[in-house]
């Protein structure tokens, strides 16, 4: 991953950002193509890996990696869309919260905005992007799920209005599962409910939840556990698959360890997680895929919120040990199976494996038109390898 797509900005010493595709395009090549919310992913994963093996090198590469999206963005840290600014921004605390990379006022000038994106109409709710450039309607879970995670890590009480009004009128009563969003009528109400369901919309109410847990402000720690304890079981029932047929052949044919360039984890061996989940071709514990494009980071982000409900669930009680485990294993067992599935690179230039945007069939040689060529598809199956990796050391 990193041989393969991290290039300095311009040739800009001090910088990096990651090329969005492999084989790359002319404009992919000098970084035509922004995908800024992209490379806020990419960012957290370096961060991962530092966190995982804190050397010298790792925390350079954090730090020439910020300096890459400054420089690119070229308007400070803002953007359009409400979406992206929050992932950035909770990207930039990670690096100077785990890294000691500070890039002084950017992650309260990015909650700011969020703050500004927030309007009355349809109850609250941020809207998805600049209303006055875009003359927006639509307020969305990709928005507001990250700004009210960043909320809560900032102890700003738009934190509780956020997730709140994400359980009140996206979340389906019937199902648990998070729909994406809504669109606002003239009137300011609810004009149409679009519930579609993606992976990323569970995993980052999810992560909302937890946060709002652990805080505990509102004095309903507990009602938000369960909350999360409900969007877990959502997702066991709606949006896993099960491993394609090819999953055993798959495994033995891929036991050679991945080159030692690759910066993502190896998938970790711990008894009775992955193996079990694996262990029945009609196994649901693989996380559904969503396509390239943005899709390919969709899983990913599920798999992060999802290990980290594994670790802190417990914390609420015993009552929420099966919805712990149930989270864990889904992470193992998409891990595994994205592992089982990479597509090995045995060539000369060793840039390690590749993974496919359904981690339940084999990944097919990057090209034109194959979505294992998007930078977002190889994000996502480094947020899930990193995920399992953070269970497994802390099992």
């Amino acid at each position: 991953m990193r041989a393969r797509h991290l290039r300095r900005l311009w040739a800009l010493p001090g910088t990096l950002l990651g090329v969005c595709g492999r084989p790359a395009t002319a404009a992919q090549s000098v970084f035509g193509p922004w995908n800024y919310w992209w490379q806020a992913h990419l960012l957290d994963c370096l961060v991962d890996a530092y966190v995982r093996a804190p050397e010298p090198h790792r925390r350079l590469r954090v730090s020439r990696f910020v300096n890459g999206v400054r420089r690119r963005n070229g308007k400070g840290w803002l953007n359009d869309y409400y979406d992206d600014m929050a992932w950035l921004a909770l990207a930039l605390q990670r690096a100077e919260q785990s890294v000691g990379v500070r890039r002084p006022g950017a992650v309260n000038g990015l909650a700011r905005a969020l703050h500004g994106g927030w309007s009355a109409e349809s109850g609250g709710g941020i809207w998805w992007r600049k209303r006055d450039k875009y003359d927006e309607d639509f307020k969305n879970t990709p928005t507001n799920g990250p700004a009210a995670i960043l909320f809560a890590r900032l102890r700003d009480l738009r934190a509780y209005d956020t997730a709140r009004w994400l359980e009140d009128r996206l979340v389906d009563p019937t199902t648990g599962v998070v729909w994406d969003g809504l669109h606002v009528s003239h009137t300011g109400g609810i004009r149409e409910i679009e519930t579609v369901r993606y992976t990323y919309c569970q995993g980052v109410y999810l992560g909302a939840c937890l946060e709002l847990a652990a805080w505990g402000d509102d004095g309903e720690a507990t009602r938000w556990a369960e909350r999360a304890e409900r969007t877990i079981d959502a997702v066991a029932a709606h949006l896993t698959v099960p491993v394609g047929a090819a999953a055993a052949s798959a495994s033995s044919a891929s036991t050679a360890a991945a080159p030692a360039v690759s910066e993502a984890p190896t998938v970790p061996a711990v008894p009775g997680a992955a193996t079990a989940a694996l262990a029945s071709p009609d196994s649901p514990h693989v996380l559904r895929g969503q396509g390239g494009g943005d899709g390919g980071l969709f899983a990913g982000i599920l798999a992060r919120y999802l290990a980290q409900a594994a670790l802190s669930l417990p914390e609420f009680g015993p009552g929420f040990a099966r919805a712990a485990a149930l989270a864990s294993d889904l992470v193992f067992g998409s891990a595994q199976a994205a592992w089982d599935h990479r597509l090995a690179d045995a060539g000369a230039s060793a840039e390690g494996p590749i993974f496919g945007p359904d981690w339940s069939t084999p990944a097919e040689q990057p090209r034109r038109h194959v979505a294992e060529r998007d930078l977002s598809v190889q994000i996502g199956a480094w947020m899930l390898l990193e995920a399992a990796s953070l269970l497994a050391r802390s099992s």
